[in-house]
């Protein structure tokens, strides 16, 4: 069957909202670690890993095996906020695994399906706890689609669907939006120094250490840490997005490790069940949970197969620092491998960023090329996905289990990509 043929269901009856499958036009059957085989059975490798969702790849078999031993004995599967086994077992391994490891004291809020909702609930146990409604949020930023974490998302793209007005934000220049040599936090300290600045005292400031829909831009540690002395100094909460750029992505488990700052509130999702199931959290001082029980409730935030998958994670990968390690090292590798790359087309004016897997070849001189690339990489056999304003940044997202060899045969079909399309 051809490909228009194997997708005339998904055109004939699912919405015009679908975007992935625009990109990537197959149906896709299964997957193992960073190789995605589609019903006709040709194989794809994955530098893309689920928009995130999969950073310890697809169906890991620890995962899967706990996955199944669980359903075989008739585990809770659904407990909304109930007290269940599976739920201890995971805030325990958080716990020991995570926190203590780090000193960071948080409670956990589980907050149901999407990373949207954790944005949700933290953006509004933030406006409790410091009675005001102003939130600043940051040039590009990417914090989901549900109206309140919308308002705080910079693309037009998004925005322009909400179809009500988007209040209560404030819009300042991420880390080096307006060029290398300016400080963007300056507008931020001396307005909320200046009384005439018309920028009401903030309940918080959202953040991303690292952007990933917003282009792979990358904060500095002094940006963040200078951003964490300036909220501290006017008792405004900060709210750090991990939900792309956590559990592992930039090497260490925290995004914001690297910069050695302690935010309010953490927003954590995508892979932090680790098998791809939805699962979401907030992290929250003790003192800014001020929430009445029931006041921000979600059906499926108890989705107890995730917290399975979560534990073994974390015991598996986050006991010790051996898998950080492996992360800084294919690091090391993929960078390389980008700046020669851009060196050797510098026509383009290609500018490589980004920390960890999480990284980004931007080519500003020529917002189509990304795009370009990637359809010509699908052809060849390799899922990579852009972002940026303008979709002009190739992104790059593969598993953190990602083998040396799939790393390099994936960048070698980016490179061959890259060339076909300036054959054209």
């Amino acid at each position: 069957m051809s490909s228009d043929a194997a997708l005339d269901v998904f055109d004939r009856r699912e919405s015009e909202v679908r975007g992935y499958i625009r990109a990537f036009p197959t149906v896709f059957d299964r997957a193992t670690g960073s190789t995605l085989v589609d019903a006709d059975g040709r194989e794809y490798l994955d530098f893309f890993s689920g928009a995130g969702v999969l950073n310890y790849g697809h169906n890991n078999p620890a995962f899967t095996r706990a996955l199944i031993e669980y359903l075989e004995r008739d585990g809770i599967i659904h407990g909304l906020d109930m007290a269940t086994s599976a739920k201890k077992a995971f805030i325990e391994t958080f716990e020991r695994l995570v926190l203590e490891p780090r000193g960071l004291d948080y409670k956990l809020q589980f907050t149901g399906p999407t990373g949207a909702n954790a944005v949700e609930a933290a953006l509004k146990v933030a406006r409790q706890a410091t009675g005001r409604s102003t939130v600043v949020a940051f040039t590009n930023a990417f914090h989901g689609l549900s109206l309140g974490a919308l308002a705080a998302t910079g693309n037009n793209h998004y925005r322009s669907a909400a179809g009500v007005g988007l209040d209560d934000i404030v819009r300042l220049p991420y880390d080096g939006y307006l060029g290398e040599g300016t400080d963007t936090l300056d507008l931020l300290d001396k307005m909320l120094g200046d009384p005439g600045s018309g920028l009401d005292l903030p309940a918080a400031v959202i953040v991303e250490a690292v952007q990933g829909e917003g282009g792979i831009n990358v904060a500095s540690a002094p940006w963040l840490r200078r951003l964490r002395d300036i909220t501290e100094a006017h008792g405004i909460l900060l709210i750090l997005d991990d939900i792309q750029a956590g559990v592992g992505r930039t090497g260490a488990f925290f995004a914001f490790e690297e910069a050695g700052i302690v935010p309010d509130l953490v927003t954590v999702s995508k892979s932090i069940s680790g098998s791809g199931l939805p699962m979401s959290l907030v992290l929250l001082r003790p003192e800014v949970d001020v929430w009445k029980p029931g006041q921000h409730t979600g059906t499926f935030r108890g989705n107890n197969l995730a917290f399975v998958s979560a534990r073994v994670a974390l015991e598996t990968y986050w006991a010790d620092t051996a898998f950080a390690d492996a992360i800084g090292e294919k690091s090391r590798m993929l960078r390389a491998e980008l700046e020669r790359i851009a060196a050797d087309h510098p026509e383009q004016g290609f500018v490589v960023r980004g920390r960890g897997l999480m990284f980004g070849l931007a080519c500003d001189a020529d917002r189509q090329l990304a795009g370009r690339i990637s359809a010509e990489a699908f052809g060849r056999g390799l899922v990579i996905e852009t972002s940026g304003a303008h979709d002009e940044v190739l992104k790059f997202l593969p598993a953190l289990t990602i083998s040396d060899e799939e790393l390099g045969r994936g960048l070698a079909i980016v490179r061959e990509s890259l060339a076909a399309v300036l054959a054209g």
